[in-house]
């Protein structure tokens, strides 16, 4: 019997003796048992990824998570795999740091998301509170588009983006992305709550058509527009198939792409991937602490009929 068959055989026992004493006792201990031992599950990668970032290259497959304190020294825990990952690298542009891909990562990211907010927003609004010839034909052919998948139009829109002479461009990337068909959606059926009155108000009051939709609309619409940046940010975050074959000099790589080149037929520096791994999850995690209740409102809303 092993350490994790006697560990589990004691939590049985323990619940065996609740149950006993007070089935009320026994039903919440076993509760509490279960959603803990759920949630150390799916925190076992994350420890292992922080553990394998500070494991030396020579014992990185040696042990699961870290070595026995006997044997922590710093041949086998230590910073090598984040000093070689910040070390700058020479490129034809001459040398670029680790700290300029972070960059233009979160450069991407963050205008990709303001432009999508923006237009996706906007054409939501239009679509929920303006009523004009075609509207309906506009809304299913939005929603059919949703049905294809973006690799099917790859080609098409690399011959575009080559035609206007936006290779090796941000504006590749973001451009082409700042209208979500899926987000002109969810904000469709966001504002469709927003009270016809309080915009014919606004109306009343003076208010332009622009004003209304920043001042009276959009903060109604706040929890689905925390849950759409999140969910606009991590998209954009994770992107690799686009920047791969847009962007073409090493300085203006992504943080997917460039962790993608220290594993591969001629490189296997596997702790350096990790602990870039580790630093490439950090900002998405703080961006979802900051918008998780947000977050929470916006997938429920509308959930419950009125």
């Amino acid at each position: 019997m092993n350490g994790l068959h006697l560990f589990l055989l004691v939590l049985a026992a323990i619940f065996v003796l609740l149950r006993l004493l007070s089935r009320k006792w026994a039903m919440s201990y076993a509760r509490i048992t279960v959603l803990a031992l759920a949630g150390t599950v799916m925190l076992m990668p994350f420890v292992w990824l922080i553990c394998a970032a500070f494991k030396d290259k020579d014992v990185m497959n040696a042990y699961v998570f870290l070595p026995p304190p006997s044997q922590i020294s710093n041949q086998t825990i230590n910073l090598d795999n984040f000093r070689e990952l910040f070390k700058p690298h020479d490129t034809t542009q001459g040398p670029v740091s680790f700290w300029r891909y972070i960059g233009n990562s979160i450069f991407l990211a963050s205008a990709g998301t303001c432009l999508t907010l923006l237009f996706s927003s906007m054409g939501g609004y239009a679509l929920a509170k303006y009523r004009f010839r075609g509207r309906q034909a506009l809304m299913t052919f939005m929603l059919a588009s949703m049905t294809i998948p973006g690799v099917v139009l790859l080609s098409p829109t690399f011959e575009v983006i080559w035609r206007l002479g936006w290779m090796d461009t941000y504006k590749a990337l973001l451009i082409p992305g700042c209208v979500s068909a899926f987000g002109i959606f969810l904000f469709r059926q966001a504002i469709m709550q927003v009270p016809d009155d309080l915009i014919e108000a606004g109306r009343i009051d003076g208010c332009g058509e622009f004003r209304i939709y920043l001042s009276l609309v959009m903060p109604l619409v706040r929890p689905m527009s925390g849950a759409f940046c999140l969910i606009s940010f991590l998209g954009a975050w994770n992107s690799f198939l686009a920047p791969n074959i847009y962007l073409q000099t090493q300085s203006k790589l992504t943080l997917p792409v460039v962790l993608n080149q220290y594993v591969g037929e001629y490189s296997q520096q596997y702790g350096v991937f990790l602990a870039g791994t580790l630093l490439a999850i950090i900002p998405p995690a703080l961006l979802f602490l900051a918008l998780q209740r947000e977050f929470i409102k916006g997938l429920t809303s509308g959930a419950v009929k009125q």
